[in-house]
């Protein structure tokens, strides 16, 4: 049986999700090795992996993240020759040579679990020999189990693979098989904090009285946005992601609607509509969640402190802490580091209106003709909610790195 440690993790990528895993886990000490694949050279020495990797502009030192004002030294055993170091006591070792997932040298390093981070191979359905690599290489490099760190994406018509699936922690978690499921998709940090939103609501109302959502995610810059404009690339069809992230906000798109019935089903019974903005912050992002509900005959309508005692209630009942309410009044930096929150409801905005809806029963499908000539009065009122809500969520760290340390932690519990 396996113990703590035993398994060494893989990263592949070092980018923004890829560096702050590695924090996450060399504070998390499960893995005793971390075996990090960049792909390539970086910079002119062995040092410059360094400087990059205990640094960060976001959240600061990696020593300060570590120990807060007692921090100390944390990076020892440095060694160039073999492009390893010591983090906090969790030895890591970083491979520079391939960057076809098939290519790299997992068995080698013993990594049976791997984190694609680069969010270049999300098509599951793609074999391990695929041209331009695919996630499946892992598997065929001695990986047992590859987790990506984005949505898989498929081509139309092309249907999930049967050793692949999609999961948020806390929401759908338990969908994974550990003998059926090789590759895992952690969903999105916006899937993340907006199916932490959904769910509770949806458990207390049931599907059957949400008539419609949408959502509108007003997200902080990332790593495709362009600082300066940019010249498009030929054939480019969104001119907008070459404009300045830091001198506008930038309409663009989100696969959040699509993921979301990946990890909640019901779901795709709900007509539902996701939108994107992207403003110039580092992180800190915000779901400006709209549903709306049929009310129920002689019962009180849908109000916020109704609403709002859901996710109090739902917070007090679970301990793994992805969800928080607060009545507090929020800037997006104080949702920064929020420690394993996928989502952090903002009470004070929660909104309820309540009114009639006249539908022409001449116009809704399913009714025998014969059925509406018996009716006298073929326009009928139904009473309707509309609740809005506000969702804040750290679209780096602590929304979405936590709880994707927490899916691997919890993948490798299962291989013991």
């Amino acid at each position: 049986m396996n113990t703590k440690g035993s398994i060494t993790l893989g990263i592949n990528g070092f980018g923004r999700i890829g560096k702050l895993s590695l924090w996450h886990h060399a504070a998390r000490k499960y893995f005793d090795t971390i075996v990090i694949n960049v792909g390539r050279e970086v910079g002119k020495s062995f040092q410059d992996i360094i400087h990059y990797l205990e640094r960060d502009t976001t959240y600061g030192r990696l020593d300060s993240f570590l120990y807060g004002y007692q921090a100390r030294p944390v990076i020892s055993d440095v060694d160039e020759a073999s492009a390893s170091l010591n983090i906090n006591g969790v030895k890591v070792k970083i491979l520079k040579n391939h960057r076809n997932p098939k290519d790299i040298e997992w068995a080698q390093y013993n990594a049976k679990i791997v984190i694609d981070t680069t969010g270049q191979f999300l098509d599951p359905s793609l074999g391990a020999d695929a041209a331009k690599g695919s996630i499946r290489g892992h598997i065929e490099a001695g990986a047992q189990k590859v987790i990506a760190s984005a949505p898989f994406k498929l081509k139309e018509g092309v249907a999930m693979p049967e050793d692949a699936v999609t999961t948020v922690m806390g929401i759908n978690d338990g969908d994974y098989n550990p003998i059926m499921h090789h590759l895992i998709s952690n969903a999105s940090c916006t899937t993340t904090c907006l199916s932490h939103m959904i769910k509770p609501l949806l458990d207390y109302f049931g599907v059957e009285r949400l008539l419609s959502a949408s959502m509108a995610t007003v997200h902080a810059a990332t790593g495709s946005q362009q600082v300066l404009d940019r010249l498009p690339k030929t054939g480019a069809k969104d001119l907008r992601k070459n404009r300045s992230i830091m001198n506008n906000i930038i309409l663009t798109t989100t696969g959040a609607a699509k993921a979301l019935q990946l990890v909640i089903p019901e779901m795709s019974t709900i007509g539902f509509i996701a939108e994107s903005v992207r403003i110039p912050t580092a992180t800190g992002s915000l779901i400006i969640l709209v549903m709306n509900f049929q009310e129920e005959l002689n019962k009180k309508p849908i109000r916020r402190d109704l609403i709002n005692s859901i996710y109090e209630n739902t917070e007090k009942a679970n301990t793994n802490g992805y969800l928080m309410y607060t009545d507090k009044q929020n800037v997006s930096s104080d949702i920064i580091g929020t420690p394993r929150a996928a989502a952090v409801i903002e009470g004070h905005e929660t909104h309820t209106r309540t009114g009639a809806i006249n539908i022409n029963l001449e116009h809704v499908r399913g009714i025998d003709k014969s059925i509406l000539d018996m009716i006298k009065d073929q326009v009928t009122s139904i009473q309707v909610t509309q609740a809005v809500i506000y969702g804040w969520y750290d679209n780096e760290m602590a929304s979405y790195v936590n709880i994707l340390g927490d899916r691997t932690v919890s993948i490798a519990e299962a291989m013991h």
